[in-house]
């Protein structure tokens, strides 16, 4: 009896600590999935915030290639311009431009704001040409913290002189690396949007904006819609 005791006695101690190892494991394993839910959360969060804010960048996409954001709080307006093209909204109005066979033709419409956001208006317009833009890199990173199988890998970068957190993501066959800024600014990207490859990498970036920066390009041609005021 003694003996199997003993015996019993290094059984338990064997399984009780193979379930408290077991036990931790899970529990480690379940707070590192939660830091990283968190991190990119945060990351989406930053950028969300930055949206509502006065600042301006510049970004270099594959091939060589430029995109500029602008915005402003006061007065509430915003732009994106990209090779071919350019999209301008404020409280005036929403100024779409377009590039073919080396001329620029504006169309001018009236105002329409989204939720007191122009950015929403010309995030919309940008993602129809293919362009990158942060709200749809907000979709990517809340998606990756919803996702328990997501592999999520973080690290520090600097661009453009300023620092950025990033996260390399891979989901469900996906991949994408995103980097984003103390300020909350998209820094870079480099993945999949609408099955086509996309990468940009932030330039430059400055919390002013020049006024120019919502005119219709230079030499342009100006197509009005607005209703003729009296």
């Amino acid at each position: 009896m003694p003996a199997a005791s003993t015996t019993l006695r290094v059984l338990t101690a064997s399984v009780i600590a193979s379930l408290s190892v077991t036990g931790c494991q899970a529990i480690d394993d379940a707070g590192s999935a939660l830091g990283r839910a968190d991190l990119v959360n945060d990351l989406a969060a930053r950028i969300d915030r930055s949206l509502e804010q006065t600042w301006s960048a510049d970004y270099q996409l594959a091939g060589g290639r430029s995109v500029s954001i602008a915005q402003t709080t006061k007065p509430l307006q915003s732009s994106y311009t990209w090779p071919d093209g350019k999209i301008t909204v404020t409280q005036q109005a929403v100024t779409r431009c377009a590039n073919a066979a080396g001329r620029t033709t504006c169309t001018v419409s009236p105002p329409v704001l989204t939720a007191g956001k122009p950015s929403v208006i010309v995030y919309t317009e940008a993602r129809k040409q293919g362009l990158v833009t942060p709200p749809a890199v907000i979709r990517l990173l809340t998606a990756a913290a919803l996702d328990p199988a997501a592999v999520i890998d973080q690290s520090d970068t600097t661009l453009a002189g300023h620092h950025a957190t990033c996260v390399d993501v891979t989901r469900s066959g996906d991949r994408f690396n995103a980097c984003v800024t103390t300020e909350g600014v998209l820094g870079s990207f480099t993945g999949t949007l609408d099955g086509k490859p996309a990468e940009l990498t932030l330039s430059r970036y400055t919390d002013t904006v020049e006024a120019t920066a919502f005119d219709v390009p230079p030499g342009a041609g100006v197509i009005d819609r607005r209703p003729a005021t009296s």
